[in-house]
């Protein structure tokens, strides 16, 4: 009994450790802060490629301060249209050659409110500093495809846009 006793003990110390050790490594990540400050659901998104290209609250502002031309992406890890949307979207700005900013509302609320956002997921487009245009929403699925009518209308807008 003993033994058995001692071994989940040891296996709960390992766990721990390994725990900690996964959570240190995460630090170094595209939010700046330590992976323990972040939302457990923003944590999951850290190794995911379609997540990589955070835009912090500060850099945006000035951004927009400095009269930039760009698209900003507003979305939430606890958004099932962000989650179902951000798997397509991220592949065809790519492929259309567009630089899109990924502002992460869950972690950053003020966005909600410093953006004029009612929903997420959604793009907008700023030129010269100021928002043009915006979808709000995201891709209507089908089969977890997203329908090719949700995927053209993001397509022809991101297209409208990208040589502003």
């Amino acid at each position: 009994m003993i033994i058995f006793l001692g071994i989940i003990l040891g296996a709960f110390v390992i766990l721990f450790f390994v725990n900690k050790a996964s959570l240190k490594a995460k630090d170094n990540n595209v939010y700046g802060v330590p992976a323990s400050q972040l939302n457990s659901m923003t944590v999951k998104q850290l190794d995911n490629p379609n997540y990589q290209n955070i835009i912090l609250p500060a850099d945006l502002t000035q951004k927009l301060a400095d009269k930039a031309s760009l698209f900003v992406y507003f979305f939430s890890p606890t958004c099932v249209h962000c989650v179902a949307t951000t798997p397509h979207l991220v592949p065809l700005t790519k492929e259309l050659g567009v630089d899109m900013k990924m502002y992460n509302v869950l972690e950053f609320t003020q966005g909600w409110s410093d953006y004029k956002l009612q929903y997420t997921p959604t793009l907008v487009y700023y030129k010269d500093g100021q928002e043009v245009d915006r979808i709000e929403g995201g891709f209507s699925m089908e089969k977890n495809k997203p329908s090719a009518e949700s995927y053209e209308k993001f397509k022809a807008f991101l297209n409208k846009y990208k040589g502003s």
